[in-house]
């Protein structure tokens, strides 16, 4: 056989292995709070291949909260960030990190409480004199209502960093920690057992009940280079979130993924996270998430106008 027939041979063998020129694209993502319904969406779309319809796979690290996810953003180890705190991400924003929001991941407080053992002396915030209230970690949405909360409550309670909700459990449960933060699912059947008491929650600050607490974010590297890709991610996003409440199959991918019951998984649905909440384009409360982060100095002085613009100049409209 001539050199020529032999070529086209091998170049025939060879066409099978090529790789598919319609390969889905990947993305990174940071995601605080496994397990959370709300920080959810990507791993359940995923799982029910919504994603892979909109020509993505999806890689996700999950984090203890809004400092490890934007770190991982800024470094660029991460193509994405969600569900992180506004204020965290305006402070970022405001000290030059290389990052905007996209869209939002939560409007409402509806989620996030604080609480105690059964046995503690403590009955609402007034009685915590002296005592460490935790919020998962700088920058988070629950760092901004911990503050938030002692502020209004006009007592002298230290704020403590103390991670994902079951690691705070943890603490709070072995005396290291008098005042617990958690969102659903975590925490929530121990309260339905009297193991622990609510003594407070984000929405009993007025100003957060319609405020954008959280958003997604990225590099402005991954905005500028992959905004077809960014495009597809909030398409199959929005189909994920619209399906999660349409459909019960939804229900037990969340159960099985978070170790629950359907049950529980619908309850906390139904009860903490009304669909509303998370849509990605709903955007309000700017002013009192940016006065919150000033007088929580986490910003300096209030964006300009122009400084607002840029902040936003990639958000899902």
């Amino acid at each position: 056989m001539s050199l020529l027939p032999r070529l086209f041979a091998l170049l025939t063998l060879l066409m099978p292995c090529a790789a598919p020129a319609s390969a889905a694209d990947l993305l990174r993502l940071g995601v605080p709070q496994r397990g959370n319904w709300d920080t959810s969406i990507p791993d359940i779309g995923q799982k029910a291949g919504i994603f892979a319809k909109h020509g993505l796979t999806l890689e996700m690290l999950y984090t203890a909260g809004a400092g490890e996810t934007m770190q991982g953003v800024i470094s660029g180890s991460l193509d994405l960030g969600l569900a992180t705190g506004t204020s965290g991400i305006m402070a970022a924003f405001s000290k030059g990190a290389p990052i905007r929001p996209f869209s939002s991941s939560m409007t409402g407080a509806d989620d996030i409480f604080w609480y105690v053992p059964a046995n503690s002396p403590i009955k609402t915030l007034k009685d915590a004199a002296g005592k460490t209230m935790a919020y998962s970690s700088n920058g988070s949405s629950s760092n901004l209502g911990a503050l938030a909360l002692i502020r209004q409550s006009g007592i002298n309670i230290k704020a403590v960093a103390a991670g994902a909700a079951p690691a705070t459990f943890t603490q709070v449960m072995s005396g290291q920690i008098d005042i617990g933060w958690a969102a659903p699912p975590y925490v929530v059947d121990d309260l339905k057992a009297g193991r622990v008491r609510m003594i407070a929650r984000e929405s009993d600050l007025e100003a957060f009940r319609n405020q954008t607490v959280r958003m997604n974010f990225a590099s402005l590297d991954t905005l500028t280079r992959k905004p077809d890709q960014l495009k597809r991610f909030l398409a199959g996003y929005d189909e994920t979130i619209a399906w999660m409440y349409a459909d019960s199959a939804a229900l037990k991918i969340y159960a099985e993924f978070a170790g629950i019951s359907e049950e529980q998984a619908k309850t906390i649905r139904d009860e903490y996270f009304p669909i509303n909440n998370l849509s990605t384009k709903r955007l309000s409360g700017l002013e009192n998430a940016m006065a919150d982060a000033l007088s929580l100095k986490f910003i300096n002085a209030p964006f300009t106008k122009e400084q607002l613009d840029e902040f936003l100049k990639f958000y899902a409209r």
